[in-house]
């Protein structure tokens, strides 16, 4: 199978707030845990607000098409880039796959997932 990986433009950092989207935040994941919810968001909306952030990261959409219940698909991505020394905080969507990966080795990690 052919994960035709596509890299978003910019930098996407996660942030924790309490409760809400901060105005002019614009996060293209959420995620709502026990301790507050977690947002990934573009650098420059995060900067913006005055929201601190620790990961930098760059944004790949695996562009395969995948089903929620497709079995290994994660496992094999995660070994590739595991093995590179690529550490990768994975989203489902409900149609495709969302890795972040270190924004400076961003373009390495789609060379090795082509």
């Amino acid at each position: 199978m052919s994960l035709r990986p596509q890299l978003h433009p910019g930098r996407y950092v996660f942030v924790t707030v309490a409760e809400g989207v901060p105005l002019g935040c614009a996060p293209v994941v959420t995620v709502v845990e026990p301790e507050g919810l977690t947002l990934v968001l573009p650098q420059e909306d995060a900067d913006e607000v005055g929201l601190a952030y620790e990961y930098v990261a760059g944004w790949i959409t695996l562009g395969a098409d995948t089903t929620l219940d497709q079995v290994g698909l994660t496992a094999g991505f995660a070994a590739t880039l595991a093995e590179a020394g690529i550490s990768c905080n994975v989203v489902a969507g409900f149609h495709h796959d969302h890795l972040f990966v270190p924004h400076e080795r961003a373009d390495e990690a789609v060379a090795l997932l082509a």
